[in-house]
């Protein structure tokens, strides 16, 4: 069992909500934490709810332009739409009190990476975080601040040298990534759908980091399609040789749930058996070259009830060493609750009955298209760690 695991949380963190109708549904969050609940994860001895405080202006802007921000609270206080910083379009419109709503996510997320690098817990999780998208000076794909980079950035001014940054969402990392393009103290991985099918139109093998970084950021573009196989045979081609390779002193994970096969937005057909596995697979990566140092977020996830809570459930209980087994029935009074809150039936187990299998990578690359992707990204950037492609 991991020794402990702190889960930020405050019931506010559901207003980072752009509407109704829009695809982030901040239902997703309260489901989950309901679903772990009822499972009894949150009651586990080694698992600890943090209180969460917003980040305040001079964490925010490790990452982000004075200005920015600035903006933030403009389109958040009046209403108006600011293009420029890409405020008030279709995957960013402007909410009442924005900038608040953004700043406790963001702080969620600096409360799981105090608490493990100041050793009180080993693991932290923060299922509302992982908004990956937000550029330095824009809101980008549904993100406002962008979280992960703000911790990385925090943890990097505290004294930590390396950082391993692991991206299983069906979307390219492309704000964390930006954010530490030129730095070598950051590994950035994302595993993601080709840029080639799903926004936001980058993350292509060739992308490697700037001058005195390269190698530092790794992308693995799958073909639209890709199933469990071959996902699961790209993150094990890649993250874990290159993670250990880099032998970061903490290692940061985005979880987003949007591979899965019944998410609306992408083109991926993961099961939540195949994301089970990577989680799982995450979290051994930890323990074997981090000495269990881990912070994970949740990300995409735009199946709000059959999909996000079972998932990032199963995220919840692996991160506390004591896996759900994936043919538990889901409690009856959650199913009510996702009746009540909905209008729509909840699933019934834990699992999509899948058992994933995916082989190891031969190296054999353009017979299959997802090994024609690992073999371009291999061929990019394993060299630059001393490995072989």
């Amino acid at each position: 069992m991991s020794r402990a695991v702190a889960v930020p949380w405050d019931p506010a963190l559901v207003e980072y909500d752009f509407g109704p109708s829009h695809p982030l549904n901040p239902i997703r969050v309260e489901l989950t934490f309901a679903l772990a609940r009822a499972l009894g994860v949150m009651d586990r001895p080694n698992v600890t709810e943090l209180g969460v405080t917003p980040a305040d202006d001079a964490l925010l802007t490790l990452v982000h332009a004075p200005s920015y921000l600035d903006a933030v609270r403009e389109a958040g206080s009046t209403g108006r739409p600011d293009p420029l910083h890409g405020l008030g379009t279709m995957d960013n419109p402007v909410f009442t009190d924005m900038h608040e709503a953004s700043a406790l996510v963001a702080g969620g997320t600096l409360a799981a990476a105090r608490a493990v690098l100041e050793e009180t817990h080993e693991h932290a999780v923060n299922v509302a975080g992982g908004l990956h998208h937000a550029m330095p000076a824009a809101a980008s794909g549904f993100c406002v601040y962008n979280d992960p980079a703000v911790a990385i950035a925090w943890l990097l001014e505290q004294g930590v040298e390396k950082i391993a940054y692991v991206d299983i969402d069906a979307h390219h990392g492309d704000g964390v990534q930006v954010a530490f393009w030129d730095d070598p103290r950051v590994l950035t991985i994302s595993l993601h759908e080709s840029g080639r099918t799903l926004f936001p139109g980058t993350g292509f093998p060739d992308e490697i980091g700037g001058a005195g970084a390269e190698g530092t950021a790794v992308n693995v573009a799958l073909p639209a399609g890709t199933g469990d196989t071959g996902w699961l045979r790209a993150f094990h081609a890649v993250v874990p040789p290159l993670v250990r390779a880099f032998a970061p002193t903490i290692l940061v994970s985005q979880h987003g749930c949007d591979s899965h096969a019944l998410d609306p937005l992408t083109n991926l057909l993961v099961s939540l058996d195949g994301q089970r596995t990577a989680h799982a697979a995450i979290h051994g990566l930890a323990h074997e070259v981090c000495n269990g140092r881990w912070i994970a977020t949740g990300g995409g996830g735009y199946e709000l009830v059959r999909v996000v809570p079972r998932s990032w459930t199963h995220l919840l209980a692996e991160a506390s060493g004591d896996p759900i087994a994936p043919e538990t029935d889901t409690p009856e009074d959650w199913r009510e609750l996702v009746q009540q809150k909905t209008h729509t039936h909840g699933p019934l187990r834990m699992t999509d009955g899948r058992m994933p299998v995916f082989g190891s990578y031969d190296g054999s690359g353009p017979s299959d298209p997802a090994d024609a992707a690992i073999k371009a990204t291999r061929d990019k950037v394993f060299a630059l760690h001393g490995l072989t492609p």
